[in-house]
């Protein structure tokens, strides 16, 4: 058993090694075969069946026929059967007298008291005549033996010669099916296998026996048909099945050739498609968006990695320098004191952008985990502006807040804290002095909004879709005074987005931006509402 499962394993493994239009094309052989054997075993039993069947309903018809003529015949002349009489060849009596009219029996009389009503108007086809006529006295083939009542012989037909057929009686004794009257059976006579099939009348008991040799001869010549013809319908659709597994399969060698060309430094190539609208076509669409999102991520990577090194470079750069001209030459204590705070400065930026970075780049592999809580933020934002409300004052900007008490979000409040702080502080940084900044806090049906306008700067309309992305910045909408990583409004969408909830700009350049951020309201508060 082990070895027969180890071998099976191997079989399916070398199967596997194969190409798919190999695999195609023996899944598609193997499925023909199952088929064609399938239907060559239906067909050879439905054909044996059906051959089997009519030769019983032929020889049935016989000696039904038969029998029904002699009932007639007896009726017609209305006479007691005459003393039996010896036939020479056999010592069997015979009743020659009531039975010699068998000689001259038409096919009518055999054949119309058995046909079924609705073939009644065949009685006088002259095919039917011939065929009952030819079976009945003239055929060669067909071995047919009257019996009286008693089981005695009382006529057959001149092929039998010496030879008799058996009684019903004989069978009925060894426990054979009896249906309607009828037995059928094999039975061999002189080393040849007869189809027999006994009837037993009101006037005469029949017998009428066919060889089975034309029908075994029939389904021999139909399994050899099968035998020789099944290799060759296995071999045609074999060779089908590979040139259509090719054709269909061409459209992949060409995508596949065309996917090898295409490489980091040629993304913008796309894989050719096929004319039709099939799964192939749908297969190349999808690998084409693929490869566009691909493109994207590569230059937005390029984008960063140059972005990070041009934000990097510079506080690194004033640090070298300033290092240099402390080591250049001797300074006094205020001097290196100035030179100390000057690096200081320099490696707490360098500190919040690679802490920035750090925080994005686990955000993106789903390192930062979210912990979200029911949080009352009407407080949150009421604390932010507690702490904002120093730079504006500085600054002599009015800070408005219009707060909705009571507004409850579910978030986590130290993420929360950054976002929001961020927004804020950024809408006082880039206000000019005695400028005004206005936070209100609103809820709708479902969310809590946030919205922080200002008398700003502003955003050039080109500069607004972009302005998430990482290390984006608008040089020339901004001071050069303002010290930033271009970090916080992608950390800020980040975070708007791990809360389920939406972040929007609007901005006139020179005439303030307006940023609203909506978060979903507690389960409670929407369940209120």
């Amino acid at each position: 058993m082990y070895e027969r499962a180890g071998a099976l394993q191997v079989c399916y493994i070398e199967c596997v090694k194969l190409s798919l239009r190999a695999r195609l094309t023996f899944m598609y052989s193997a499925l023909v075969a199952l088929t064609l054997a399938a239907f060559a075993v239906v067909a050879y039993f439905t054909v044996s069946s059906e051959l089997n069947e009519n030769l019983d309903a032929s020889l049935s018809r016989v000696a039904a026929s038969l029998e029904t003529v002699i009932r007639k015949e007896q009726q017609a002349a209305k006479r007691p059967l005459m003393p039996l009489r010896r036939d020479k060849r056999t010592k069997t009596p015979e009743r020659t007298d009531d039975f010699a009219f068998l000689n001259r029996v038409s096919a009518r009389d055999v054949v119309g008291p058995v046909l079924p009503p609705e073939n009644e108007t065949q009685l006088d086809d002259p095919v039917w005549s011939a065929v009952y006529e030819h079976m009945l006295l003239n055929s060669s083939n067909y071995l047919i033996q009257v019996n009286d009542r008693q089981g005695v012989i009382v006529w057959r037909s001149d092929n039998l010669q010496t030879d008799s057929l058996p009684l019903f009686s004989t069978f009925e004794q060894h426990g054979a099916k009896v249906v309607d009257d009828r037995i059928h059976t094999y039975y061999t006579l002189g080393g040849i296998r007869y189809r027999l099939v006994l009837y037993r009348g009101g006037a005469a008991e029949v017998a009428a026996a066919y060889p089975a040799g034309e029908v075994d001869a029939t389904l021999r010549r139909l399994f050899s048909l099968m035998l020789y013809g099944m290799p060759v319908a296995m071999l045609l659709s074999s060779l089908a099945g590979w040139f259509l597994a090719q054709r269909s399969l061409r459209p992949v060698d060409e995508i596949t050739l065309s996917a090898r060309k295409i490489t980091a430094k040629n993304l913008a190539q796309r894989l050719p498609m096929p004319p039709t609208n099939d799964e192939i076509a749908r297969l190349t669409e999808t690998l084409n968006e693929m490869i566009a999102r691909l493109e994207t991520s590569f230059t937005r990577i390029r984008q960063f990695t140059s972005d990070a090194s041009h934000e990097l470079k510079t506080p690194l750069a004033i640090l070298m320098g300033e290092l240099e001209i402390a080591l250049r030459r001797p300074m006094t204590a205020h001097e290196y004191r100035a030179t100390l705070e000057s690096c200081l400065e320099e490696v707490e930026r360098l500190t919040s952008l690679v802490q920035g970075l750090l925080d994005l780049s686990r955000a993106d592999t789903g390192q930062v985990m979210v912990d979200r809580k029911p949080l009352r933020l009407s407080a949150l934002v009421e604390d932010i502006c507690d702490d904002v409300i120093i730079l504006a004052e500085q600054k002599r900007i009015v800070l408005d807040q219009d707060i909705q008490p009571h507004v409850m979000v579910d978030g986590d409040r130290v993420r929360l804290h950054q976002a929001l702080l961020n927004v804020i502080e950024n809408a006082v940084k880039y206000t000019p002095d005695e400028g005004m900044v206005r936070v209100q806090l609103r809820k709708n049906d479902s969310d809590a909004v946030i919205i922080v306008a200002d008398t700003g700067i502003g955003i050039p309309a080109g500069d607004t879709a972009f302005i998430f992305d990482r290390f984006y910045r608008v040089d020339k909408a901004r001071s050069k005074s303002i010290q930033g990583t271009g970090l916080g409004l992608a950390i800020v969408k980040w975070i708007v987005d791990a809360h389920d909830g939406t972040i929007d700009v609007h901005s006139e350049e020179g005439r303030g931006t307006t940023f609203t951020i909506s978060l979903p309201l507690h389960r409670e508060e929407v369940a209120s509402a």
